[in-house]
């Protein structure tokens, strides 16, 4: 029988948040993540692929983040995420959190 506590961790505050409209081809946030970041939420508005690099290129090897779910990673300050497209276009959305 599963338990009906759930518990939740609290991460960190909630900082910056960057976009990129990603297709077929991908698409990267503008900006490394600040000098204090180490956890960012990565939420994308259709399936995508994501990478987390110093300069990301996303490819359907990377990755897979499902539409419409928070995803929470870690990262090394000054590095960016690039998504590319399941099978439809979106938007992925990059919070710092720290």
């Amino acid at each position: 029988m599963m338990s009906s506590n759930i518990r939740h961790q609290m991460v960190g505050r909630l900082s910056t948040t960057q976009s990129a409209a990603y297709t077929g081809t991908h698409a990267e946030i503008t900006n490394g993540v600040g000098t204090e970041t180490y956890i960012v939420r990565v939420v994308c508005t259709s399936d995508a692929f994501i990478k987390i690099d110093n300069s990301p290129t996303a490819t359907t090897s990377d990755v897979f983040c499902p539409a419409s779910t928070p995803e929470y990673f870690s990262i090394t300050p000054g590095q960016k995420v690039s998504a590319v497209q399941s099978t439809a276009s979106g938007t992925v959305y990059v919070t710092e959190i720290t």
